[in-house]
């Protein structure tokens, strides 16, 4: 079984999900809004659409006939918390490394 944080990477490893995510950072879209912005089939787009609902990063709401997608900023949650370590690390590392050299100059 797939670790869900995995499917949220899996997800913003594809620089077309990631450019679909920035679109619906706008507005909600249907499946054919969406196709329209992309120079692939609407097939391909529902593709998109899917890895990035199953990484928890867009909800997808029937209405009527159509489906909207948008995005769900909290799926991003996973993503932040692995980021957040390295953050912290490279914070240390730049602190340690801004000692070292004002503790040279005295």
């Amino acid at each position: 079984m797939t670790h869900p944080d995995q499917n949220a990477f899996r997800a913003l490893a594809d620089p077309t999900r990631r450019d679909i995510l920035r679109l619906l950072g706008s507005q909600d879209m249907t499946i054919a809004q969406v196709a329209g912005q992309f120079d692939m089939t609407r097939a391909a787009v529902k593709k998109h659409l899917t890895v990035l609902s199953d990484g928890g990063l867009i909800t997808v709401e029937a209405r009527g006939r159509e489906r909207i997608n948008r995005l769900n900023p909290l799926g991003l949650a996973p993503v932040f918390s692995w980021l957040e370590y390295f953050d912290r690390f490279w914070d240390d590392r730049l602190n340690a490394l801004k000692s070292a050299i004002e503790k040279d100059a005295t």
